[in-house]
C-alpha cells in the first residue's frame, strides 16, 4: 500500500501541529482526520477507520500512552508515537505499549511519511508471480505457524496477535534460523528506511515477541551477547 489514498488519524492538542501535518498530507492525497486529545481519538476509531494513528504523547483529558494502550486491545492499526521527549524512557515506553514507531518533535511531515510508508511497504506480501518473491508465504516451526500473507501466528493452535513490526521482525528471524542478526541490520530491515532512533526499538520489539510467543517458545528468539539476535529453529 502506498501513501497515496491513505486516512490518518492524528491526536494532538496542538492546532499547529496538524495544520502543518495536515497542509502537507493534502499535497500527498493523504486523508487527514484530527483529534485534540487521545479520549476523542479513541472514539473516532470505530466511526473513522484510520490506516494509521499519529499519537501526540503530552495531551490533556487522555495523554498518548493511555489512548495507545487502549487503542491496541481493539484494532490492529499501527500506531506512531509524537513526542517532543528525547529521552529514552519516553520512547521505550511508547513501544512497550504496542506502538510500532516513534518521531520525536520537531519533526518533518515529509519524514512522517516515509515512515508511515515503511510500514505498509513491510504489511504487503510481496507477489510471487512478478519474481520478486524471495521468502516462503508460510513458516512452519514445531508448534509456531507463521503465515505471511494472512499476516497471522499460531502457537499451539491459538492464533496469538501481533503488532506489524512485530510480526516483521518475528517473520524475518524465522526465515532464517540460526543467523546472527545486529540490531542495526534488524532496524534497516524491519523498519525500512534509516532510522533515527535507537537500537534499543529492537530490544523492545524482541521482548513483546517474547512474550507473545509463550513460556515454551519464547526461546526461540536467543540473544548474542554484543551483537544482536537470532532464532532457533529446534528446541
Amino acid at each position: 500500500m502506498d501513501a497515496n489514498g491513505l486516512k490518518v488519524l492524528v491526536a494532538d492538542d496542538d492546532p499547529h501541529v496538524r495544520e502543518i501535518i495536515r497542509l502537507y498530507f493534502e499535497k500527498q492525497n493523504i486523508q487527514l482526520v484530527e483529534a485534540q486529545h487521545g479520549r476523542e481519538a479513541l472514539e473516532m476509531m470505530e466511526t473513522e477507520k484510520p490506516d494509521v494513528v499519529l499519537l501526540d504523547v503530552m495531551m490533556p483529558v487522555m495523554d498518548g500512552y493511555e489512548a495507545c494502550r487502549e487503542m491496541i486491545k481493539k484494532y490492529d492499526t499501527p500506531i506512531i508515537m509524537l513526542t517532543a521527549k528525547g529521552e529514552e524512557f519516553d520512547r521505550v515506553l511508547g513501544l512497550e505499549l504496542g506502538a510500532d514507531d516513534y518521531v520525536t518533535k520537531p519533526f518533518s511531515p515529509r519524514e512522517l511519511v516515509a515512515r508511515m510508508k515503511a510500514i505498509f511497504r513491510r504489511m504487503q506480501p510481496r507477489n510471487a508471480t512478478n519474481g520478486e518473491e524471495t521468502e516462503p508465504p508460510v513458516i512452519v516451526f514445531a508448534g509456531i505457524t507463521i503465515d505471511r500473507l494472512k499476516h497471522e501466528v499460531i502457537v499451539d493452535g491459538e492464533r496469538i496477535a501481533f503488532r506489524p513490526k512485530e510480526f516483521d521482525l518475528l517473520v524475518h528471524m524465522a526465515n532464517a534460523p540460526g543467523r546472527v542478526h545486529t540490531r542495526e541490520q534488524l532496524l534497516e530491515h524491519v523498519w525500512g528506511y534509516d532510522f533515527l532512533g535507537d537500537i534499543r526499538t529492537v530490544d523492545v520489539h524482541v521482548k513483546k515477541i517474547r512474550e507473545r510467543l509463550g513460556p515454551r517458545h519464547n526461546e526461540r528468539l536467543q540473544t548474542v551477547w554484543g551483537i544482536g539476535y537470532k532464532f532457533k529453529g529446534d528446541l
